[in-house]
């Protein structure tokens, strides 16, 4: 499949296949995949937060927990 191929077929495919094509790609050329969508701000932010995390990994709640938490407010 030539480039040119590829490249008409992207518009075809979902924002999630897209991403894998992006991610495949990143993969490839050895670099670290990096959401599209996150501002500068907000890629600082998680990189804080996990490093506080993985200094402090028994910290936090788990998922099941936070869920809950977010079921009983939604219930309010």
């Amino acid at each position: 499949m030539s480039k040119a191929e590829i490249l008409a077929e992207l518009p075809k495919l979902t924002r999630e296949e897209r991403r894998e094509v992006v991610a495949k790609a990143r993969e490839l050329d050895g670099a670290e995949w990096v959401d599209p969508d996150l501002t500068e701000d907000e890629k600082r932010i998680l990189d804080a937060e996990l490093a506080e995390y993985e200094k402090h990994p028994d910290t936090g709640s788990t998922w099941n927990e936070v869920e809950a938490r977010i079921r009983q407010s939604a219930q309010r």
